[in-house]
């Protein structure tokens, strides 16, 4: 095999090696003509295809997990390793509006694909949520949360200690009897050291694939048992065959690598999480542990003000009804009290809501925005509208967040009813 870059022996640079070559194929998109072949040498049907956006199948498949999961409505689903998010879309029609579908993904570009693809299908956390994360770490799920979880030709992209503690994560994450369904590239033989360490067939899915009897005994490390290993026959070559070559699209296996049939096959592989012997408990409204890491993180810095400052724009009698607005976030308005006047506008909601809301008060100078205690929600959701203040090139208003929020607002002011309501 012919030379060329060697794989990091240190595993947090060979993840930012991987990390790079996948964030350019987000960034670039993939050959149209050679995802459609990759994708129906897989297992995935024109009927499938045809029902979701074609730039969420970019050539990245060495399988159809959806196929074999068994996915039903309003099951919960995670996506290890999403992608563009051809797997989150297929199982977010399956799981219907009471399921939930979660794509996690180690890439800023391949998270912003799939979230730019999932608004053209109308479709929004927490029905479908794409989430960027280590998948090497710990996952920001809900362990006994999951029904399902799927991968599609990942866990070999990670080094050997992520492989595990992947696999760990994902039986944390599942429910009693959960289920993995997973397709995964898998070595038949030793691999020579002149390819285990070459980065373009790591990054092309093959050099970090592991042997069947290694698979196995990971996946019983984690905590599966009576795990299938089924075969896939597709011809891994499809990867080699016309247009960018590897699993990877624009990403390329070696070509003088030989018959990738001799090195490597893909299988599908299952199992099920034990019932245990306890109760388990109820899961949760929404796997996901913090509901905003489905949306961008904010990158604007904003103003704050007092309550006694906003008490005196409200007590103001020269301003204006355009001089400023006061945004309340709190859950429950109704039990704790709230700026008198304020515009209740849920947090969990405000980003998809971003273009309405700019359109309600993108002349008013000033925009307050309060929660609880204004250490979350408010500031959180404050720079949200800076950052969409910033992109219109809107200088005439500007976000705030009101420090201390509803508490300290009813502590300071109670009784005195031109300020504070409990309706």
């Amino acid at each position: 095999m012919s030379g060329g870059s060697i794989c990091p022996s240190d595993e947090a640079a060979l993840i930012n090696v991987v990390n790079e070559a996948y964030s350019k194929q987000a960034r670039e998109g993939s050959d149209r003509a050679h995802s459609e072949r990759v994708a129906n040498a897989f297992g995935y049907t024109s009927e499938q295809l045809q029902s979701i956006p074609a730039e969420a199948h970019m050539g990245l498949s060495c399988g159809n997990p959806v196929a074999a999961a068994s996915i039903k409505e309003g099951e919960t689903v995670i996506d290890l390793g999403s992608g563009g998010g051809i797997d989150v879309f297929l199982a977010a029609a399956k799981v219907g509006p009471t399921g939930q579908v979660i794509g996690l993904d180690n890439s800023d570009d391949m998270i912003a694909r799939a979230r730019r693809i999932a608004a053209t299908k109308g479709l929004k956390p927490p029905h479908v949520a794409f989430v960027k994360v280590a998948l090497t770490g710990d996952l920001p799920i809900e362990s006994n949360s999951v029904d399902c979880v799927l991968s599609n030709c990942v866990i070999n992209l990670l080094p050997p200690a992520g492989k595990l503690k992947a696999m760990q994560e994902v039986y944390r994450i599942l429910k009693p009897g959960g289920r993995v369904s997973l397709d995964d590239i898998i070595a038949k033989k030793p691999f020579p050291e002149s390819l285990r360490s070459n980065a373009a067939a790591y990054v092309g899915c093959i050099s970090g694939a592991i042997l069947l009897e290694d698979y196995r005994a990971l996946m019983q490390d984690a905590g599966f048992k009576d795990v299938l290993f089924t075969e896939n026959p597709s011809d891994l070559n499809i990867y080699l065959n016309g247009g960018p070559t590897g699993c990877c699209g624009a990403i390329s296996v070696p070509t003088d690598i030989g018959d990738l049939n001799e090195l490597a096959k893909s299988y599908q592989i299952y199992a099920t999480k034990s019932d245990g012997s306890t109760v388990a408990k109820s899961a949760p409204e929404s796997a996901l542990k913090n509901w905003w890491d489905a949306y961008p993180a904010a990158a604007a810095s904003v103003g704050s003000l007092k309550c006694v400052e906003v008490a005196d724009l409200i007590r103001n009698p020269e301003l204006g009804e355009k001089s400023f607005v006061v945004v309340d976030l709190t859950r429950s308005i109704n039990q704790g009290g709230h700026v008198r006047g304020s515009v209740q506008q849920p947090a969990q909601t405000f980003y998809d809501d971003l273009t309405t809301f700019y359109g309600q008060h993108k002349e008013t100078k000033q925009v307050i925005f309060y929660c609880g205690s204004s250490n979350g929600r408010g500031p959180r959701c404050a720079k949200w509208y800076q950052d969409y203040l910033d992109r219109q090139g809107n200088t005439e208003s500007k976000a705030f967040c009101m420090t201390g929020g509803a508490k300290e607002w009813v502590s300071s002011y109670k009784g005195q009813e031109d300020l504070v309501d409990f309706d």
